[in-house]
């Protein structure tokens, strides 16, 4: 299953490592893909003093956890989604928040669900017909299915 991961998902794994989000992301299943933009590199950079000063964690810890992370989501350029799923996503969400088209646009381009925790979003879209998310239940369960086979 491809997964698109936004910048909450990926922030709330680094707050815990001990966390579900973090042990889905962390944890090697070849069943689940997990992709983003370069949008979510950027907004770590961005926000990496506050992680630091937040989790405790020293430049070289923050930046192992940041490698590890490179392994498990694959990053995809922005500039190979097609025109089409941007414009659509922008449609979808004028209204909700633009700073996510990204994510929505290549959800829908490799087929995929978006994990995300923000409910503003999730809401949104929702009222529109756009349903295509996953929770940390659901990849927990497409996890724990996987071990019984």
């Amino acid at each position: 299953m491809r997964i698109v991961v936004d910048a909450n998902i990926l922030y709330s794994a680094l707050l815990n490592t001990n966390s579900e989000i973090a042990k889905q992301i962390f944890k090697t299943n070849k069943r689940l893909n997990f992709y983003s933009t370069n949008l979510l590199l950027e907004e770590i950079h961005e926000h990496s003093t506050k992680l630091l000063k937040v989790t405790g964690y020293t430049k070289n810890e923050l930046k192992l956890l940041l490698s590890l992370l490179d392994k498990r989501i694959k990053i995809v350029d922005v500039r190979l989604i097609p025109k089409k799923y941007i414009k659509t996503a922008i449609n979808l969400l004028q209204d909700i928040d633009l700073n996510d088209v990204e994510y929505v646009a290549l959800s829908d381009h490799i087929k995929g669900k978006l994990w995300t925790g923000d409910k503003i979003l999730i809401k949104g879209l929702q009222r529109k017909g756009w349903d295509k998310f996953i929770s940390v239940r659901e990849i927990k369960m497409l996890s724990a299915n996987k071990r019984k086979r």
